[in-house]
């Protein structure tokens, strides 16, 4: 045994990075070797291969010959959550951390976030430590470009630690469950488990919100590490089914109920999860199909009149047509605060990510999101923008 590895042994793994596999050959090699780039504390690579059908085991084990902070677990296929469930039950790290097999992490990520969440001398340190994320657009294309992810900048909860009663915005974007690290203990003292079915099946979005609404403290360090490779074709964005994301909100509003949390706040936040996963369906075509049509129906009984009234970024003839799924008369709804919203949007992505980026959200609500058809009446479109 080497002293390095006998070191992680006797003093304690401060971070161990859950890998979950499955047939990633192309970047697998570069998501492990950017998550040995941090040097700073006693680190855990724990690579959980979920019965890869290419050659992602041989790269596996050449890494973890080479490196002793490198373990690797080779299993069945069980699908995404059961390999996450495996990999937590296995990790030996004060602190977990999630690292998906086609993107990577930028050096000192898990140095950063550990040394952060001591810096605030709790007797227990925070339960989630959470950071934003770079977004890679078009990855390996000659377009590829970086960009910052939606919530850059904007969590300012006034306090640190803070719950997420106090910053619900973090549940409102995408999952990104991989740029934070949770503590161990507080995982397994609340028995949270990743969903168990097979494939990927957006299983981080019961996550996000179980951890998230769990936690007594979280704090947030506003640094992107951690980038992200957008729908790749073997990503599960790109595999998901139609049904999925109305049945893993549904799983998330379970959560929430089980949960008993009522701060509007945080309904609010997911109320716009429900609105763009519904935009989404609409844009494939669910209002010509009845099935999907009475699912996507479903979001919106469950939010409920009121609090689709109350959600300010989404379009008032969006909140119409939900309302006539449901079938509630909608009133008179105004468009002020959904413009308010539109006019903050453009000018925090033109500080953020540029303006040629900006005007391409400005025209992707006019041709991507902007037309949705009523309910009751195909022959007539409404605004979808959100």
């Amino acid at each position: 045994m080497s002293d390095q590895s006998k070191a992680i042994v006797e003093e304690g793994v401060d971070v161990t990075v859950v890998l979950p596999c499955y047939n990633a050959l192309p970047f697998l090699e570069q998501a492990i070797t950017s998550a040995c780039m941090n040097d700073r504390i006693n680190l855990e690579v724990l690579v959980v291969n979920d019965g890869s059908k290419d050659d992602s085991l041989e790269v596996m084990r050449a890494l973890e010959a080479k490196d002793p902070r490198i373990r690797v677990i080779d299993k069945q296929n069980q699908g995404y959550g059961a390999t996450m469930n495996r990999g937590f039950d296995e990790a030996r790290g004060t602190y977990l951390a999630i690292l998906e097999p086609d993107d990577w992490v930028n050096p000192h990520m898990y140095d950063d976030l550990f040394e952060y969440a001591m810096s605030f001398g709790l007797e227990t340190p925070p339960d989630i430590v959470k950071g934003p994320y770079t977004r890679v657009w078009m990855p390996e294309t000659p377009q590829q470009k970086f960009y910052n992810c939606s919530y850059y900048g904007r969590v300012n909860p006034g306090k640190q630690p803070f719950r997420l009663v106090d910053e619900p915005r973090l549940i409102q974007h995408h999952p990104s469950i991989w740029s934070a690290i949770y503590r161990r203990d507080f995982i397994r003292d609340n028995n949270i488990r990743f969903k168990e079915v097979p494939g990927a099946g957006w299983v981080d979005n019961p996550f996000l919100i179980e951890t998230l609404c769990r936690a007594e403290t979280i704090v947030y360090l506003d640094k992107p590490y951690y980038c992200y490779r957008e729908d790749l074709p073997t990503s599960s964005s790109a595999l998901r089914a139609n049904t999925l994301p109305v049945e893993r909100w549904h799983d998330m509003a379970d959560v929430l109920d089980r949960l008993g949390v009522d701060d509007e706040g945080i309904w609010k936040s997911f109320g716009v999860i429900a609105f763009r996963y519904a935009s989404g369906l609409i844009r494939d075509g669910a209002l010509e199909d009845d099935g999907l049509k009475a699912l996507m129906a479903t979001m919106f009984e469950r939010l409920g009149r009121e609090r689709i009234l109350a959600i300010p970024n989404v379009a008032p003839k969006f909140k119409a047509t939900a309302l006539e799924m449901i079938g509630e008369e909608p009133p008179a709804i105004s468009g002020a605060s959904y413009r308010d919203a539109l006019v903050k949007e453009f000018f925090y992505t033109w500080r953020t990510n540029g303006l040629p980026f900006a005007l391409s959200r400005i025209k992707m609500f006019l041709d991507d999101r902007g037309i949705i058809k009523y309910a009751g009446d195909p022959t007539k479109t409404r605004s979808a923008s959100i």
